[in-house]
């Protein structure tokens, strides 16, 4: 389970083809010195585990289904990632409970500024419009954010001075991919719904 509240950047050292799947060398910031081989890392909100340690550097690998969903397979040696532990049970929840578990991914549509705070827009598949909805939760690349408004393909941010310094949405522009998750309350609120409707019209439902 992850908050959402970004710890550190780190840098790609090496995107290593493995079959389907790729290898992800990744540098890690001086707070991550506790990590260990096992552990469980959101990379730009993809939760990964560390399979190897060498130094200031972890190893993650990221399997076909990973690829196809996030924007992990669009990374080059140099590109920077936000990086978040997995939270301690004991650990201060700030900003919403996450997964890792990306549900897609979006295309920045547009970056309003105003002085040293940003509006972001993002254009999302329709798929996911349903779950996102004014004030609610969403991590964008693994940073928790709250929406402002919700159009018909596409929402807003609001990024204060703060989040665009220690997080890579600082550096993004109009066009970038990032990884989106929804609040998966909704996700849970919508199956509970369906399995309720599905009863009452005599259907029987997974």
């Amino acid at each position: 389970m992850f908050t959402g509240l970004v710890e550190g950047q780190g840098i790609v050292q090496a995107v290593t083809p493995e079959g389907v799947a790729v290898r992800l060398d990744i540098e890690m910031p001086p707070v991550f010195d506790d990590i260990h081989i096992g552990d469980s890392i959101a990379i730009s909100g993809c939760c990964l585990t560390v399979v190897e340690l060498r130094g200031s550097t972890a190893a993650f690998q990221a399997g076909q289904e990973t690829l196809s969903k996030t924007s992990l397979g669009r990374l080059t040696t140099g590109s920077r990632v936000n990086l978040e532990r997995s939270v301690p049970a004991a650990g201060r929840m700030g900003g919403h409970f996450m997964q890792g578990h990306v549900d897609g991914v979006a295309e920045i549509a547009a970056i309003d500024r105003d002085g040293e705070w940003v509006t972001m827009w993002f254009r999302v598949p329709r798929s996911l419009m349903i779950y996102l909805v004014p004030k609610g939760s969403v991590a964008v690349d693994g940073v928790s954010l709250t929406v402002v408004n919700v159009e018909d393909d596409r929402f807003s941010v609001a990024l204060i001075p703060h989040t665009l310094e220690v997080t890579t949405l600082g550096q993004r522009v109009a066009g970038d991919i990032v990884n989106i998750e929804t609040d998966i309350i909704g996700r849970y609120v919508e199956r509970l719904l369906a399995a309720r409707l599905g009863e009452h019209s005599g259907e029987i439902t997974a």
